[in-house]
């Protein structure tokens, strides 16, 4: 099973061998409770490092498919639903009737605080780097699409999305997140904000009234499930991600979660939460929506991949170029589950006709040739250089500030000393200041009381320099 992994080129042979293992686990030919190898054993049979087996047995564990413990060994977990045919297991029957009521609202954070002078550094999280856009490649891809693309390809795109495009998808995040993604079940829409909106028209039409959302989280949830009519239920997190008892009490069906690196508290989601979180959606007989909107950005390890694999039949998969290329393309992907394929593309269909065939046919040329590939290690080098300078001059200038968080992403949570505060002063002196920032408060309901100021800290877009010279300022004022 494992040997044409380990006859792959040196260079692939890690993610090769990690690919074949998790195929193995999702198809059953290693059944949940099997006990693997040692990775000592493993290797020799392989004729490969023993190091190379040990990232691939880390790796997985981290995502859910192995479970381990010292002095047991390791074994495939039972999180997997083994999926069929069409890449999706037992599928989920929709339910009618109102949901029941439940409590916690979210709210969105407001407008940011205005800087009475003109902001010289701002940390507003959530924009990547703009100047990074490869223009030189895009035209070329731009041309090479234009001289081939066929006349009838400029009529009316089909609404699920260019079908090259969604065969590139498939294949990207196949490779990279480690996405159950057929093709026919990838749907191309205007970034994950219509994404988010297009299952709330479904779910809604499903007899849905309420969705749950993670608190703190991304404030422009609310806004897009109430204009497809759902009320947004705001739930907790602990150490380990969304907490599952208040989940199971909140009496929703549906939730979105940023499992790879928690919007904005910067947690992974645990092995074992991934599991409780699966049972959930099949319990209540619900979907689980995983908005990957920086899962490709890890700067201390490979990126672990995605909750959607573990389960495609209930986690419907959210991703766009927006953090990679630029948000102005919109140009996003959703992978659905086999029984709201169709409803998701009705509803694409009447809402806007689908994306413009010419930026689809682009887009799909550059993933194909390898160009994104190339986009993203870039963009790994830069965001990695700039989250160092930023906790650098957090040190040197803010000394005490504690980051907290994995190192991905484009943000920071950054909680300063409580003698710097309050926080309403603190951010007042730091506008005063030139320097534009958003406290953690701002983003959902849960309140602290330890003193410190907690701060959401956007870097990608900044040089090292103006990073320095925005935190020296929150320091002198």
């Amino acid at each position: 099973m494992l040997l044409p992994a380990a006859a792959a080129p040196p260079r692939r042979r890690g993610r090769t061998l990690q690919a074949a293992l998790r195929e193995a686990v999702r198809s059953g030919r290693l059944a949940a409770g099997t006990r693997l190898p040692s990775s000592r054993e493993l290797a020799a049979d392989l004729g490969v490092s023993r190091g190379l087996v040990t990232d691939a047995y880390e790796q997985l564990t981290a995502e859910g498919y192995l479970r381990s413990s010292r002095g047991a060994g390791t074994w495939v977990g039972d999180a997997v639903r083994a999926s069929g045919a069409g890449g999706d297991g037992p599928a989920p029957a929709g339910r009618s009737g109102p949901m029941p009521a439940a409590g916690g609202t979210r709210t969105g954070p407001g407008p940011a605080p205005r800087a009475p002078v003109a902001t010289r550094v701002d940390f507003t999280p959530g924009t990547p780097d703009l100047s990074l856009f490869p223009r030189a490649a895009w035209a070329a891809a731009h041309r090479t699409v234009l001289s081939r693309l066929p006349h009838a390809a400029l009529g009316y795109p089909d609404p699920r999305g260019l079908p090259d495009l969604r065969a590139a998808l498939a294949a990207l995040l196949t490779r990279r997140r480690g996405v159950v993604a057929a093709p026919e079940r990838v749907v191309v829409c205007s970034g994950v904000a219509q994404a988010m909106t297009l299952l709330g028209f479904v779910l809604r039409g499903r007899g849905l009234r309420d969705i749950g959302v993670e608190d703190p989280g991304s404030p422009e949830h609310a806004t897009l499930f109430a204009s497809a009519g759902l009320r947004t239920v705001g739930l907790p997190l602990d150490g380990e991600g969304l907490a599952p008892g208040p989940l199971a009490a909140s009496g929703v069906r549906a939730v979105v979660t940023t499992p790879a690196h928690q919007f904005p508290s910067g947690i992974a989601c645990s092995p074992r939460r991934r599991t409780e979180l699966l049972d959930w959606a099949r319990t209540v007989d619900g979907y689980l929506i995983e908005d990957d909107y920086d899962g490709d950005f890890r700067y201390d390890r490979a990126p672990v991949g995605a909750l959607q694999g573990l389960d495609p039949a209930r986690v419907v998969y959210t991703g766009s170029v927006s953090k990679s290329l630029a948000p102005g393309l919109r140009l996003g992907w959703m992978v659905v589950p086999e029984p709201l394929v169709e409803e998701v593309v009705d509803r694409k269909r009447t809402m806007d006709l689908g994306n413009p065939s010419l930026d689809q046919a682009v887009l799909a040329e550059v993933v194909a040739g390898g160009g994104y590939d190339r986009q993203l290690r870039r963009c790994q080098r830069a965001y990695r250089e700039r989250r160092d300078a930023l906790v650098t001059a957090l040190a040197q200038y803010l000394p005490g500030t504690r980051v907290s968080g994995i190192a991905a992403g484009l943000h920071v949570i950054a909680r300063v000393p409580g003698h710097h505060g309050p926080e309403a002063a603190f951010l007042a002196r730091a506008a005063a200041a030139g320097v534009l920032v958003r406290p953690l408060s701002g983003y959902g309901t849960v309140a602290r009381d330890d003193g410190d100021v907690p701060l959401v800290l956007g870097y990608a877009h900044l040089t090292p320099s103006d990073i320095a010279l925005g935190v020296r300022r929150m320091a002198d004022s």
